[in-house]
């Protein structure tokens, strides 16, 4: 497993090898830390969560560019309600299936972090994989480094999903990527 985690945080990025991880923190209105995992340089995840007219799947990706947190690109299946395409931002391309990836948004979010009023189990806000390493593969090494992971439990075995929504649903929380302590 060491093995492993090395290889992950050192394709991550070279700033990783010989520094502790950049933190994706979810902390709520009272202070308290909800979610922590290790996100070294170069790791993503995505805020992935349910139209509340539609009810389809919405993703805003994001990844740690050089201790920024950067939205990347967002999924969006439909022209629903709220969704489009703002043009200059990002170019709009067919996923295929009737809805359409926003690439190259690439946009650092104003101080590494924002605040989001978390849906209810119906909008099931959740943070989710965003390509390699996965979130499963980062809290992996994040704990066999001895590094802060705080998650709910149980993660289960299937791909890593952090359910907002059980968490702190109808309530604010600080997503963020916050530098290492």
């Amino acid at each position: 497993m060491q093995v492993a985690c090395l290889a992950v945080l050192l394709t991550a990025g070279p700033a990783v090898a010989g520094a502790p991880a950049h933190q994706l923190r979810v902390i709520d209105a009272r202070g308290d830390l909800l979610v922590s995992l290790p996100m070294p340089p170069g790791a993503g995840w995505c805020l992935a969560w349910n139209h509340s007219v539609e009810g389809f799947t919405v993703h805003d990706c994001y990844r740690n560019r050089d201790g920024r947190m950067v939205l990347e690109r967002s999924h969006l299946p439909d022209f629903a309600a709220g969704l489009d395409h703002i043009p200059g931002r990002g170019r709009q391309v067919s996923d295929g299936q009737g809805g359409y990836w926003i690439e190259g948004i690439d946009e650092p979010v104003p101080g590494d972090q924002y605040r989001l009023r978390v849906g209810d189990e119906a909008v099931n806000h959740r943070l989710v994989s965003h390509g390699e390493p996965s979130l499963r593969r980062l809290v992996q090494c994040g704990r066999s480094a001895g590094g802060e992971v705080v998650l709910p439990n149980p993660v289960g075995q299937a791909p890593l999903t952090i359910r907002l929504s059980r968490l702190a649903a109808d309530e604010a929380v600080t997503l963020g990527l916050y530098p290492p302590d």
